[in-house]
């Protein structure tokens, strides 16, 4: 690893110890000097080995992002990366799922910050996040399937501001217009 990438050398050492696949760990920076570091855990249940080294560590958990890979051609059938942030420095940790693996483990004990995250994987992806502290829906109804969304609502019209406005709207109506 280059001497210009930037990061804590034993959180990196940490997690290079949970892949063990080819090409599963990457170190990057952007053009500002920004230090990336990537890994893809060889189990989706490592989530919280890697979180709490990162705990530990005194990382921040940025964002949870999930995606469904519709049984790829590995078979997959979503993937998750967490990014942390420790120092100024990104630490992505991707899970894949699986038949054989197809669920990941709520990591919201670790950081409770993760709890929406997670909630947003298991109704808009269908992913299933076990030990979840607060499993409900954040914003459909109950009785849509759960990860309808993904299947049927492309990204770029999820994303459309007007399309979240709408979703808040009703939420806070639900609640009275308390937010």
């Amino acid at each position: 690893m280059p001497d210009i990438i930037k990061g804590d050398a034993g959180v990196m050492d940490a997690l290079a110890a949970l892949c063990t696949q080819p090409n599963a760990i990457r170190h990057t920076e952007d053009s500002f000097g920004n230090g990336f570091h990537w890994y893809t855990l060889d189990r989706a249940d490592e989530i919280t080995g890697a979180a709490k080294i990162l705990k530990d560590a005194g990382a921040r958990l940025a964002i949870i992002a999930a995606y469904n890979r519709q049984g790829d051609a590995n078979g997959l059938m979503h993937s998750a990366c967490y990014e942390f942030v420790l120092k100024g420095v990104v630490y992505g940790v991707t899970v894949n799922m699986d038949a054989e693996h197809p669920s990941v483990p709520s990591i919201t004990t670790i950081f409770a910050n993760a709890d929406w995250h997670e909630r947003e994987m298991m109704e808009l992806y269908g992913v299933n996040v076990t030990s979840h502290p607060n499993p409900r829906r954040l914003f459909l109804d109950e009785e849509l399937d759960k990860g309808l969304l993904g299947d049927i609502v492309p990204l770029s019209i999820m994303m459309n501001g007007s399309t979240s406005n709408d979703l808040w709207e009703r939420i806070l109506s639900d609640r009275g217009g308390q937010s």
